[in-house]
């Protein structure tokens, strides 16, 4: 094969996001043991040629609690006596699938997966292998050589790469191949601003002390440089990854928010403060009343509406708001899923133990 081919993420880098968008959802929705999963996963890369998949499906496998000893003897598996009979016809259904006889699937071979899996576990393995073959086969991230990277048009590549992508972090990862166990929900960060003479009622920085329980502190009062002084921020989840406000409102990105387990999971746990921080949101005097504990000569008129940010707020499958780093090291690339401070993020100590995850010799 002589004929220089088509780059399908570049050529079609839409359908190329929806397939990497479906085997996060089919992550999500799991076979009864993930591991299965991942195994016929590992094989569809073995009979693939495919390296880089073969690498980061086996650290996914040894990440749930595969053995080492297993994946040795996956390429052999019908001569081995550690893997069961589930594990066997799963492993045999990936395999007829992705080597595809001229007839298709047999119907032993369907029927033995249909059988010791059931219906529900069966579908999200055939949807699982196919999407795994679909990867391999394009080749839409890594090789031996280095990591490929399309923007604007143009192709770039480089021997590493650090990822410091903040709301974005969740679609590169995606495009790694690996998802992975954190995802960012945007928590809105709403501030006022004081209005003329209020400003000389704060010299410096009055902060609160911090809740051990969120890596928010809370509404507190800033002074700036130029003499003015902000009051805020709160800490409302945004409906949008880019929601600025609450007319900012994207129905995929409330999806994929809502749709993360630990999304729900930290509503639960937290929804008594969810609705005092969007009541604060949605009432000045709320919010005004925060601030006053602190200062408790502001009155209304002193508080004026200024622009907010949104925070890239890193949350576990357990609903456990991250305050600390969280770098994840898939092949060549490094995704810097959590950084918890802008003094933190502009530390070239830190910056140098992330260089080294990356084997990178020298910075």
């Amino acid at each position: 094969m002589t004929r220089q081919r088509i780059e399908l993420a570049e050529a079609s880098p839409r359908a190329a996001r929806l397939i990497t968008a479906l085997e996060d959802v089919l992550r999500r929705e799991g076979l009864c043991d993930d591991r299965l999963r991942e195994l016929a996963r590992i094989r569809v890369a073995q009979l693939n040629g495919c390296a880089y998949f073969l690498a980061l499906r086996s650290a996914e496998a040894i990440r749930l609690g595969e053995r080492q000893e297993r994946l040795n003897e996956l390429a052999g598996w019908r001569d081995s006596r550690r893997f069961t009979d589930s594990e066997r016809a799963a492993l045999a259904l990936a395999e007829t699938m992705t080597k595809l006889p001229a007839d298709g699937v047999p119907d032993d071979v369907y029927g033995a997966a249909e059988n010791l899996l059931g219906p529900y576990n069966l579908a999200n393995l055939i949807m699982a292998v196919s999407v795994a073959n679909a990867l391999d086969r394009m080749c839409l991230r890594q090789t031996s050589g280095g990591v490929d990277v399309l923007a604007g048009g143009r192709r770039l590549r480089f021997d590493r790469l650090i990822v410091c992508a903040g709301l974005g972090t969740d679609a590169v990862a995606r495009m790694t191949g690996a998802p992975g166990d954190v995802r960012i929900v945007p928590f809105r960060g709403e501030y006022y601003a004081l209005a003329g003479t209020a400003r000389d009622l704060v010299r410096g920085l009055i902060y609160p002390v911090p809740d051990p329980r969120y890596p928010f502190l809370g509404v507190h009062l800033t002074r700036r440089i130029d003499g003015e002084v902000l009051v805020g921020p709160n800490a409302v989840m945004a409906l949008a990854l880019e929601g600025y406000s609450w007319r900012d409102v994207d129905p995929g990105d409330l999806r994929r928010i809502l749709a993360w387990r630990g999304t729900r999971r930290l509503a639960v746990r937290h929804w008594r403060t969810g609705v005092r921080e969007v009541l604060g949101s949605l009432s000045k005097g709320a919010f005004l009343s925060a601030a006053r504990r602190y200062v408790p000569a502001l009155t209304a008129g002193d508080l004026v509406r200024v622009e907010g940010g949104v925070r890239a707020q890193a949350v576990d499958r357990d609903g456990a708001l991250l305050d600390d780093f969280s770098v994840d090291v898939q092949g060549r690339v490094a995704l810097v899923r959590n950084a918890p401070s802008p003094a933190a993020t502009s530390s070239l100590a830190i910056a140098r133990h992330i260089v080294g995850l990356t084997s990178v010799s020298s910075f």
